[in-house]
């Protein structure tokens, strides 16, 4: 089965889970500026909350997928709002590809605010999510 990872990070806390995610099933975790290439089954998708949305090269990412994709998982840390998921399955139902109702999400840090996150157990949450979805 072939599988996927791409994200977006200002800050690095979703690189951080990426690259979590990524060892767990080892699979290189990339950025959205690495298009994919050849059809997955699981693309897992990584952003983070940006004034109450998601970045636009997330936005262009999903928008240029020109290769079959089996399920989009989405992964995301924010320090204030709960998720990215809404707002990333709506642009991936909009290109017409399938999101997964799982996801992962835990509190990220930014300036004074959850300072430390995500930490060492978010990450280990996070592998231990990413073998769940593979498995």
């Amino acid at each position: 089965m072939k599988i996927a990872i791409r994200y977006y990070t200002k800050t690095g806390n979703t690189k951080k889970l990426a690259e979590a995610i990524g060892s767990a099933i080892n699979v290189e975790a990339k950025t959205v500026d690495e298009p994919l290439t050849e059809n997955v089954a699981i693309l897992f998708l990584g952003s983070a909350v940006y004034a109450a949305g998601i970045d636009k090269r997330v936005k262009e990412f999903i928008e240029n997928i020109d290769v079959n994709v089996g399920k989009v998982v989405n992964f995301s840390s924010a320090a204030l709002i709960e998720s990215t998921y809404s707002k990333v399955k709506k642009q991936v139902e909009q290109k017409g590809l399938k999101m997964s109702e799982d996801e992962f999400h835990c509190r990220g840090a930014f300036k004074f605010v959850h300072r430390g996150h995500p930490d060492e157990t978010d990450l280990k949450n996070a592998q231990e999510f990413a073998k769940r979805i593979v498995n």
